[in-house]
């Protein structure tokens, strides 16, 4: 504790903007409350130097990469131990265990590779109570988040003939009008959605495999939409039965296409990106939602997890699989490169107001950042956790956690 507050002080001396207690108030899924990874907030401190982030508190929570959840002072997550995988809810105060359930789910290691690791990849998702969580096996589970008590259970490459992937199950449960949606890839039920309280089939449509991505809804001119990045395409769909709006080509060698897609509904653009010879491209959707033309595409930008984040017509994300790696800047009209950093790492990103970054560089460097189409100005960078750092950070009001591969911290930035 006492290293990680002399890394905190270090932050707080070099920072440039806060995080202000305006932002929401909770984090419950995925991306956030919008699942976009966007945290508004309109009141910039102008006195930062005299605000001082502290450490609240850190603990081991075990092997995962599964993101964390907040609502109402609790915490959400999953980890890997023992051959077994475990569902935490913590206080978000100390960080203490409330309850715990777990749950046998062997790993068949001819299967599934071990270059990353067993652990969860899924992040939860909580409604009205209700906690939903997906492991690297597929085993889903909706709990009450009160107790911890198992509301219902399924194995969705089981019950619905799923297709296996090399790195295991990686779907983030998506809520939507009652039901959980989630992508599986089996036949005739490559998008699947569950009644909430009792994982009965509401809906379960098409034949396309499943990657490592998670669905989002967006709104085309007051019309709902799924957006479904499967294994070599990306679909729109009616989230109310799963019937097919358009699709898209946009596969890579490796079938790993795990971004979730950006949506920018003042001009109805999408846009999509994977690792290997997937390249970026950005899709047209037509104003009535049901038809998407391809405005440009590029082999040469590249994003091979986390996310990607657009501010007005700029996109900025971490460029880079296996090659040349840079944060870069692009303009979303044209797919052109408008800047490039090669000293940032790949890098998980979270937007803070207008134009402001934190980001979790996959190496533990947590960095905050304002960003332009004409560049980027770095406020702080410093290291706090250890490599692999994939999760992307839990904002919560003037609070952050942060998590890698075995361990989860809280800083807290305010006066």
């Amino acid at each position: 504790m006492l290293r990680l507050g002399r890394q905190i002080a270090l932050l707080s001396a070099a920072i440039g903007f806060p995080i202000f207690s305006n932002a929401f108030a909770d984090w419950p899924q995925w991306g956030g409350p919008r699942r976009d990874f966007n945290v508004p907030t309109t009141i910039l401190t102008q006195n930062w130097e005299r605000r001082r982030p502290t450490a609240v508190w850190q603990r081991e929570l075990g092997e995962g990469y599964s993101g964390v959840i907040a609502k109402d002072g609790r915490l959400y997550s999953m980890y890997r131990a023992d051959d077994h995988v475990f569902i935490i809810c913590l206080d978000a105060a100390d960080g203490r265990t409330i309850w715990e359930h777990r749950y046998r789910a062997s790993i068949d290691k001819q299967q599934f590779a071990a270059k990353y690791g067993y652990g969860p990849r899924s992040t939860p998702l909580i409604e009205n109570d209700r906690l939903f969580t997906a492991g690297y096996t597929g085993i889903m589970h909706a709990i009450d988040g009160r107790d911890g008590r198992v509301i219902w259970e399924r194995n969705l490459l089981e019950d619905f003939d799923g297709n296996t992937n090399r790195w295991g199950y990686a779907c983030s449960p998506l809520a939507y009008d009652g039901g959980v949606i989630m992508l599986v890839g089996g036949k005739r039920a490559s998008v699947v959605c569950l009644e909430q309280s009792t994982g009965r089939v509401r809906w379960q449509q098409h034949d396309f495999k499943n990657s490592y991505g998670s669905p989002t809804i967006i709104d085309v001119n007051g019309k709902q939409q799924l957006i479904c990045f499967m294994t070599k395409l990306v679909l729109g769909l009616n989230p109310r039965d799963g019937d097919m709006y358009w699709s898209h080509p946009h596969e890579n060698q490796w079938d790993n296409n795990i971004v979730t897609p950006v949506w920018h509904a003042p001009t109805r653009q999408l846009f999509v990106t994977s690792e290997g010879t997937g390249g970026a491209r950005m899709l047209q959707l037509s104003t009535d939602g049901r038809r998407a033309t391809e405005l440009w595409h590029t082999p040469k930008l590249k994003v091979s997890h986390r996310n990607a984040i657009r501010i007005d017509d700029t996109l900025y994300f971490s460029h880079g699989d296996f090659g040349p790696k840079a944060f870069v800047a692009v303009d979303a009209t044209s797919g052109d490169v408008l800047w490039r950093r090669r000293d940032i790492p790949k890098a998980g990103l979270v937007r803070i107001g207008g134009n402001h970054l934190l980001m979790m560089a996959e190496d533990g460097r947590l960095l905050t950042a304002t960003v332009r189409r004409a560049g980027i100005a770095i406020h702080s960078d410093t290291a706090l956790l250890e490599y692999p750092a994939w999760t992307i950070p839990t904002v919560v009001g003037d609070t952050v956690y942060l998590r890698d591969r075995r361990q989860i911290r809280r800083i807290t930035l305010k006066d």
